[in-house]
């Protein structure tokens, strides 16, 4: 699959999980796509990595300047953190929801869904998640599977590190729907 004129969206705020970006954004670049980690962190922040603090990044576009409209497709990568940042964020809130509102992919991994929650997007959706969010997924109106890797129309979504692979497949699959 060629996505060789798809611009990613990658939202992530300080303490994200380290891998369930870097994996998932190598996927996309191997199939052509150009990926831009966006976050509303100011110069470098920190991501996670397990148990412990992982590398240092900075944001390709700071969110505040950052337009939904330029992208065309949206990757959110988990962490316990980063997601708890995102969904407190109204800027954030309203950066996702444009994908929704336009019908673009998303790909969401492990507590990312979070921010799908607080931006009131999951009600009639089938997502997964990690364990621990499975119930607030419930609760915000979505039917929640454990499954590595859940497809809901634009929506891909798997529940940890270990789903990686199955996730990347399907969000290399689904994001090349709109590749133009």
């Amino acid at each position: 699959m060629q996505l060789s004129n798809l611009k990613v969206a990658a939202l992530a705020a300080t303490g994200f999980e380290e891998v369930e970006y870097t994996k998932p954004r190598k996927a996309l670049e191997e199939a052509g796509a150009t990926v831009h980690l966006i976050s509303p962190t100011d110069g470098n922040f920190k991501a996670w990595d397990g148990d412990d603090w992982g590398g240092s990044y900075r944001a390709d576009v700071k969110l505040d300047d950052a337009k939904a409209g330029d992208y065309d497709a949206l990757l959110l990568p988990g962490g316990v953190i980063s997601p708890d940042s995102l969904r407190i964020n109204n800027n954030a809130l309203d950066f996702v929801k444009h994908f929704f509102e336009a019908d673009k992919p998303v790909a969401v991994i492990c507590h990312g869904g979070q921010t799908l929650i607080s931006a009131g997007l999951l009600n009639g959706r089938t997502i997964t998640g990690y364990e621990a969010v499975r119930i607030d997924l419930e609760n915000a109106g979505a039917t929640v599977l454990n499954q590595e890797v859940v497809v809901d129309n634009n929506l891909v979504s798997s529940r940890n590190p270990e789903d990686i692979p199955a996730f990347n497949e399907k969000m290399v699959e689904v994001f090349s729907r709109v590749a133009v």
